[in-house]
């Protein structure tokens, strides 16, 4: 059956967000989301890019909203501890599953299974905050929420980078075809395939992202099928 990609699917849902989830599939998954995400999520420019100049004149403090398995906040962590840099990683999700097996992997990552709200509301506040295939799991009125919650946590002179997968033809044939030679090996007992497949579904194109961002913020494009929301604040003493 072809896939409608016109519109987002906002009425598809995970296997993995499901609470009755088979939890060694689920666990599989999060094993697996590193070798994901180290081929279409590009983490590592971004670092290069936003967080390693950051961290080169002082501690800074990083926040990773709807973490998951913790692999992006481990692999910040690593990446810095390599560099010689003083990165202080949270990885937050709400889902208590997530951290459990997430926290039992360690990596100098603090876990934490609250919502930003939550922060919010105990005035904390970090140098940058991000995600990772985040938005397109949120409602419209989520989404509004995450990105008000994003900006009240962001320090002076920080940045937000939300980042996801951009709805189109090419990205669900790309990643349907990546990935079905795995399918009965490497991704077996997984959601990943599954649920990749529905998360382009899900996923916003630049447009219609653009179209729903409040003042402020702004949404960049790049290969492979990469969306990144970006806001900043300026540094006060500046």
């Amino acid at each position: 059956m072809r896939a409608d990609l016109s519109a987002r699917a906002v009425d598809a849902r995970e296997l993995m967000d499901d609470p009755d989830a088979d939890l060694r599939m689920l666990e599989r998954t999060y094993e697996r989301f590193p070798l994901i995400n180290a081929v279409v999520s590009r983490w590592r420019a971004v670092y290069r890019r936003d967080i390693r100049p950051r961290a080169r004149t002082r501690v800074i403090r990083v926040l990773d909203v709807g973490a998951g398995g913790g692999d992006v906040s481990r692999a910040l962590a690593d990446w810095s501890r390599r560099d010689g840099l003083a990165i202080e990683v949270t990885a937050l999700d709400a889902d208590a599953r997530a951290v459990r097996w997430a926290r039992s992997r360690g990596g100098g990552v603090k876990y934490r299974c609250a919502y930003t709200s939550e922060l919010v509301d105990a005035g904390e506040t970090f140098d940058i905050v991000i995600s990772n295939h985040l938005l397109h799991h949120l409602s419209g009125d989520e989404l509004s929420s995450l990105l008000q919650d994003s900006a009240a946590l962001i320090s002076d002179g920080g940045v937000v980078l939300h980042r996801d997968i951009a709805r189109s033809r090419l990205a669900y044939r790309g990643f349907a075809a990546g990935t079905l030679p795995f399918a009965r090996n490497l991704l077996a007992g997984s959601f990943i395939r599954p649920d990749g497949l529905t998360s382009i579904r899900r996923a916003y194109t630049p447009a219609e992202l653009s179209a729903v961002i409040p003042s402020g913020w702004s949404v960049r494009t790049a290969l492979p099928a990469r969306l990144e929301l970006r806001y900043e604040v300026s540094d006060a003493g500046s």
